[in-house]
């Protein structure tokens, strides 16, 4: 089976990142090498995900550069999917801007590498300006989004109730590059 990188950033339902991907992902057989964004990373220790995760995987879950000279932890990467990310994310990913080691695993894999992203936005983020042409950047790119009112309906700041997160049309959409 193949080996998937899944990124994630610190949005709300990254608690269910283990249960709702990784774990689907190991079931099917794939080796999963997860990244997170630092405050992902630290949301996910306070609550013992990050261990978790760990156990789950086999791997490190990284969200720390590597020393100089120092070997990948993880395995080369079939698949990258990138979910939660947050509107920040999307934005750097588009625009190339690499400043923590899950940016930099994506940007330096974008257009080489099949990617998934899913990003966890609300309505306010997909009324700023430039973010259609963020979307239009990592289409043209070969990125895969998990974008749209059929799979992710955009609610107004603070309006929306807690909901799960769009898993199974991510996992639909691992199925088809995998």
């Amino acid at each position: 089976m193949s080996t998937i990188g899944v990124v994630a950033g610190g949005a709300g339902g990254v608690e269910t990142l283990r249960v709702g991907l990784v774990q689907p992902l190991l079931d099917d057989g794939h080796t999963v090498a997860v990244t997170l964004t630092p405050t992902a990373a630290s949301w996910l220790a306070a609550s013992d995900e990050l261990e978790a995760l760990q156990q789950a995987t086999g791997l490190p879950v990284r969200f720390q550069p590597r020393l100089p000279g120092g070997k990948s932890p993880h395995p080369r990467t079939d698949l990258f999917i990138a979910a939660p990310l947050t509107a920040n994310s999307v934005a750097k990913l588009a625009l190339g801007l690499a400043d923590n080691q899950a940016l930099t695993v994506l940007c330096e894999n974008i257009a080489t590498t099949p990617m998934i992203v899913f990003p966890r936005i609300n309505a306010a983020h997909a009324r700023q300006p430039a973010w259609t042409r963020h979307l239009n950047d990592l289409r043209a790119a070969g990125v895969d989004l998990i974008y749209g009112d059929d799979v992710w309906p955009l609610a107004e700041p603070r309006q929306a109730g807690p909901r799960e997160l769009p898993w199974t049309a991510v996992l639909t959409a691992a199925k088809q590059h995998c």
